[in-house]
């Protein structure tokens, strides 16, 4: 009987950390501020806790819930008062700049030279006379503008001009037509039929994948 109620509780437990993950919507783990992140934690424990009380689960699913509406009460204040971020999730901290390095920032990020340099590396920078500027984002991210001659070459640096990018739409999927797309794009199906065969192919079902951008220029995929 208590496997029983333990399986319950579990599924209770992965349940309601489902649901409240999602209302609080979602984030990738590099991008949490402080307060996402301690508050992440504690939710996680608390669902650990969850999964194996059998006597009053109800008691930590509270907890749950409450820490959650703290969560999501919090972005909303945020977003409507945009004054309250600066308290809450904190400052992006410029560490360096012109060539010269703010021991006072790095003390008030509470980073040392080798965790910046690591983070300069793990951004593509192993020289830092090409850093213009570094900035300690408040989500623990090191964001770099590279120094004028360092930085990639742009087609307006050259008085090029480019054609947009389009993107591109799934019309083929392992075979299979998929017509709500075709639709989308304003095509049918006896408009692909016609496309695959100017490019050598019989039916669809010999393509692996299939796509097709907004000016209706398809490229195909033969599966090996």
């Amino acid at each position: 009987m208590d496997i029983l109620k333990v399986i319950l509780t579990a599924l209770l437990s992965a349940g309601a950390l489902f649901l409240i993950a999602k209302i609080m919507g979602h984030k990738q783990m590099a991008q949490l501020d402080f307060f996402d992140y301690i508050n992440g934690i504690t939710i996680g424990s608390i669902a650990a806790e969850l999964a194996t009380e059998l006597e009053s689960p109800l008691k930590p699913l509270t907890a749950m819930i409450v820490y959650g509406t703290i969560s999501v009460t919090l972005s909303l204040v945020t977003r409507k008062f945009p004054g309250t971020r600066k308290f809450i999730n904190g400052t992006p901290t410029v560490i360096m700049n012109g060539g010269k390095i703010y021991r006072e920032n790095m003390k008030k990020a509470k980073l040392d030279l080798s965790e910046f340099m690591v983070m300069c590396r793990q951004e593509g920078y192993f020289d830092l006379t090409a850093v213009q500027t570094a900035i300690f984002e408040y989500n623990g991210r090191l964001t770099i503008l590279p120094v004028s001659e360092k930085r990639p070459v742009e087609p307006e640096d050259m008085n090029l001009s480019v054609v947009p990018s389009c993107v591109y739409t799934e019309v083929i999927l392992d075979g299979r037509i998929l017509g709500e797309n075709l639709v989308r794009m304003g095509v049918d199906e006896n408009w692909l039929e016609k496309r695959i065969k100017e490019q050598g192919y019989k039916r669809a079902e010999e393509i692996y994948l299939g796509i097709c951008d907004d000016n209706k220029n398809l490229v195909l995929f033969k599966g090996e």
